[in-house]
């Protein structure tokens, strides 16, 4: 298990980026927390193994069809015994 901060930069806020990264974290075992950041960006905390958290890091460079994503950003850190993947407001 690993635990990943993760910030994802571009057009990401108003384009279902949350939402999908929900789906995306379930469908790959992902658990954690997603919450728009004031800068525009996107800030994600994510635990898993590291073949969904790699999975997972590949879809936060693409993000949904509707959106741009600019720059991903990771930083691993302590694990947080995280139960599920929620957005947080």
């Amino acid at each position: 298990m690993k635990h990943f901060n993760i910030r994802v930069s571009g057009r990401v806020q108003g384009v279902g980026f949350r939402y999908s990264a929900l789906r995306a974290a379930h469908s790959f075992g992902v658990k954690g927390f997603a919450r728009n950041e004031p800068d525009g960006s996107v800030y994600i905390e994510a635990e898993g193994s590291e073949e969904g958290l790699g999975l997972f890091m590949d879809w936060c460079r693409k993000g949904p069809g509707h959106g741009r994503v600019d720059k991903v950003s990771q930083a691993e850190s302590n694990l947080q015994g995280y139960q599920e993947f929620r957005i947080n407001h």
